[in-house]
């Protein structure tokens, strides 16, 4: 078991086990009530919770972005009220990263706050969204736009989670390890070159060794910048570009894979700038292409694509910021991007 600490607005442990039940009911003692928030299709199985010694109650949320609704978070609002849940009792989010913000956003909003624990079930879960404590859900104006910093009191990762994962959600995870490569852990790019998806989904020594450098990535910069006021933008590589291809496909497209697009165009505009090498802007392609993600977006999207930049939450008034590299592990920010600059980087990455 390895325990990797988080520290923000409360210290807490991102832990990865080999027996998330008997972790979880250990962190249920004393609570007089617990809330288990679940994907209506993906549930898994939670028979053995029934050793928790408090009163249980299991509430089920769509699946993907369609649980991060208003009408989501209002459904578990009144659940709430209704099974008389007060600001001693907890709730658990158990499952992707959809079901761990939609769970933590209603931990943050009920009563002003209660405490909650995070359980992903996917590798993107694992290795971003559960770590970190931003919640939320999503607005008809863009993603992730309503929620609040709120902190988990504890995260749960067990791989045994990983094998229900199709190859498609396992390479939408791999995104985001990648990129935690890219900013900040070279160490992940070499592991994850290494390997395939059928490779490494058979090595389990690496890919936990994937998922403990790439939270420990995320540790890091969240505790040096727990309200993201700017060290904690560079998670956000590739996100700009990306959150717009999810809105324009109605989420059609996985966030890892909008991700994985809004990484080598982010590579693109700092390439053109001169800040990354034709080699480096290559390895994009080489590593993301290798885990069976897109690496570009249709041409005849981008006049939709484009007003959808201004919606990401790093801009400032009329400004569009992104995130970039100026060499592996190292990030800067780009605020002055013209829009010649970023039309050519797309037409680079358009099919």
């Amino acid at each position: 078991m390895t325990s990797i600490l988080v520290v923000a607005e409360r210290t807490y442990s991102v832990t990865l086990t080999s027996s998330w039940i008997s972790d979880t009911v250990n962190l249920c003692k004393n609570r007089a009530r617990v809330a288990v928030v679940v994907s209506r299709k993906f549930c898994p199985d939670l028979s053995s919770l029934k050793e928790i010694d408090s009163e249980v109650h299991v509430f089920e949320v769509p699946d993907g972005e369609d649980g991060k609704s208003i009408t989501s978070l209002t459904n578990l609002w009144n659940w709430l009220g209704a099974a008389g849940f007060t600001r001693s009792d907890l709730i658990i989010g158990i499952g992707g990263g959809a079901v761990t913000d939609v769970a933590g956003y209603a931990a943050a909003s009920w009563l002003r706050g209660m405490d909650w624990i995070a359980v992903p079930t996917s590798l993107a879960g694992m290795v971003d969204a559960s770590v970190g404590g931003k919640t939320g859900i999503n607005s008809d104006y863009g993603k992730n736009l309503i929620g609040a910093f709120h902190s988990p009191l504890a995260v749960l990762i067990d791989n045994d989670f990983l094998s229900t994962l199709s190859d498609r959600d396992f390479s939408a995870g791999m995104a985001e390890v990648i990129k935690c490569g890219f900013i900040a852990d070279p160490e992940i790019l070499t592991l994850a070159a290494a390997h395939s998806v059928p490779t490494l989904r058979e090595s389990q020594a690496d890919l936990s060794e994937l998922i403990r450098r790439s939270v420990t990535v995320k540790a890091e910069v969240v505790s040096s910048d727990f309200k993201e006021s700017f060290a904690r933008e560079a998670l956000n590589y590739g996100h700009t570009l990306g959150h717009a291809v999810e809105i324009y496909s109605k989420y059609q497209v996985r966030h890892g894979e909008a991700v994985s697009i809004g990484l080598v165009y982010a590579a693109e505009l700092a390439a053109a700038r001169g800040l990354i090498s034709a080699d480096e802007l290559a390895l994009h392609r080489t590593l993301l292409t290798a885990y069976q993600l897109p690496v570009s977006f249709d041409r005849q999207a981008w006049q939709k694509l484009a007003p959808l930049l201004a919606l990401d939450k790093k801009a400032r008034g009329t400004t569009i910021r992104f995130v970039a590299l100026n060499g592996i592990g190292s990030t800067v920010r780009l605020e002055d991007l013209t829009s010649a600059e970023l039309d050519a980087a797309y037409e680079r990455i358009s099919s």
